[in-house]
């Protein structure tokens, strides 16, 4: 009984561990579609036209801050909670915190798209 009980504490900790990986994974995602949103504007400047600049940067960037928005949905309401495990979670507050601030800069990102010099020529 005493090894069942170690084992489902140890895939407690297995599922802490994955879900900490598959925040990374949103937020690694955001940050790329951030900066693609943003680096489009200055490299598909002089080839597309700028109206299709501007959307294809303000699709990107959004769906950058889309990511750090699922990333805390998923961590937050992951599911069926699992055993107590001996792994500590990254405190809630501090992922709400980074991610909202990381929107913020998404929607100012998408001011710059809008607003800022086309690149190119």
């Amino acid at each position: 009984m005493e090894s069942t009980d170690r084992r489902t504490e140890l895939a407690a900790d297995r599922n802490v561990l994955a879900g900490e990986r598959t925040y990374a994974a949103w937020v690694r995602t955001g940050f790329t579609a951030l900066a693609a949103g943003v680096g489009a504007k200055k490299v598909l400047g002089g080839v597309l036209p700028n109206w299709a600049i501007l959307a294809t940067g303000t699709v990107v960037v959004l769906f950058g801050a889309f990511c750090f928005v699922a990333a805390i949905w998923r961590e937050i309401w992951a599911g069926a909670p699992p055993p107590q495990p001996d792994v500590r979670r990254l405190p809630r507050l501090i992922l709400i915190s980074v991610n909202g601030f990381l929107v913020l800069v998404c929607l100012a990102a998408v001011l710059g798209v809008w607003f800022g010099k086309t690149g190119g020529g």
